[in-house]
């Protein structure tokens, strides 16, 4: 058993407020086996992906580009509470249908799908074989000890325009988990909102912010072998 994983995964970033979890797709497929930016654009043209993208559709072009994955989710289907949610408010009734859609025939698309909750030991057991995994967080919540700003809350607005939101109770983000220290009790994530750092947290608040009601605790677990 390992004390201090750390795995040398690419930091990509988001050109976008939305794509958040393609940034952290191409993450990890610079880690596996780079696909070519052509090969990427095809399958998420195939896939038909918007600016909304939910776990599901990472699991589905995964499972198009050919990488072995497995999805653990407490909810197969739509949560119909995040509703209320501001953060899913815009979108929730046209993506509903296709949400729940994709999560039953998940099976006959490849697409493998558990309900389960995971434990932070299985995270850093996955870590221990050099397999990665992209999490769902709450953005709110997760805090890098290593950065000195604290991510901006309305999901990365473009440089120079003006934020007016308030503080909102959940913001949606992917981050991919590339290492830990059990000794410290920190572990390590990419941030798609950097492009030039590694940064860090303790198990205690990544746990917080990755089972924060919103994130129907999604980690897409992807493995080096095909």
């Amino acid at each position: 058993m390992n004390d201090d994983v750390m795995l040398n995964v690419p930091v990509i970033r988001q050109l976008y407020h939305w794509d958040c979890g393609l940034a952290c797709s191409r993450m990890v497929l610079e880690y596996l086996h780079p696909v070519s930016e052509e090969q990427f654009q095809r399958a998420c043209l195939d896939l038909e992906f918007s600016e909304s993208v939910w776990t599901i559709d990472l699991a589905y072009l995964m499972s198009k580009l050919g990488v072995r994955h497995c999805f653990c989710t407490q909810t197969l289907g739509v949560d119909k509470g995040f509703r209320n949610q501001s953060f899913y408010k815009k979108h929730f009734d046209t993506e509903e249908d296709r949400v729940n859609e994709l999560f039953l025939k998940a099976d006959n698309k490849g697409v493998l799908v558990k309900k389960c909750s995971v434990t932070v030991q299985e995270i850093q057991s996955h870590l221990e074989q050099g397999h990665v995994a992209i999490v769902l967080v709450n953005a709110v919540v997760l805090v890098c000890e290593l950065c000195s700003m604290p991510v901006k809350y309305c999901c990365f607005l473009p440089v120079g325009q003006k934020c007016f939101c308030r503080k909102p109770e959940y913001q949606g983000h992917f981050v991919v988990v590339c290492g830990f220290n059990r000794r410290t009790g920190n572990i390590f994530y990419n941030n798609p909102a950097y492009s030039d750092r590694v940064c860090c947290t303790s198990f205690s608040n990544f746990e917080e912010a990755r089972r924060s009601y919103g994130t129907d605790e999604d980690i897409l677990f992807i493995y080096k072998d095909g």
